[in-house]
């Protein structure tokens, strides 16, 4: 009969290491929370559209605005010469991890596609231009 326990106790032994192996482990990337993810699209925009002289964005300036009461860090796109005026381009975060939201006339333009991509990939921590 002690055989048969032993045998038991070595199967459940070996079953909760088999068990600890399976579990994921914790992976490591950049911070996924809304302010982080909005600064590093930020960076990527005014690199790869602004700073890189894109003709797709020539037109416009970028306004950050990462400072947000509201928990919802964005960028804006705005026509160059009249800053005040509406954005024709909203990208935000919200919540941790972040929800990324783009809105705006300029989401309904070929270019569209585009700033979907290069959002997607800048938040993910592809520093990357298309």
């Amino acid at each position: 009969m002690r055989p048969r326990l032993a045998n038991a106790a070595l199967l459940t032994a070996l079953a909760a290491m088999v068990t600890a192996c399976q579990t994921p482990a914790p992976t490591t990337g950049p911070n996924r929370a809304a302010l982080p993810t909005m600064e590093r699209v930020a960076l990527g925009a005014n690199a790869c559209w602004f700073k890189s002289g894109d003709p797709a964005f020539a037109a416009y300036k970028l306004a950050p605005e990462l400072n947000s009461f509201s928990g919802r860090p964005r960028i804006l796109l705005v026509h160059k010469g009249s800053p005040e005026s509406r954005p024709l381009l909203v990208v935000q975060a919200e919540g941790s991890p972040s929800r990324l939201q783009a809105f705006g006339p300029m989401m309904q333009e070929p270019v569209a596609g585009r700033i979907t991509t290069d959002v997607n990939r800048w938040s993910a921590g592809n520093k990357a231009c298309s």
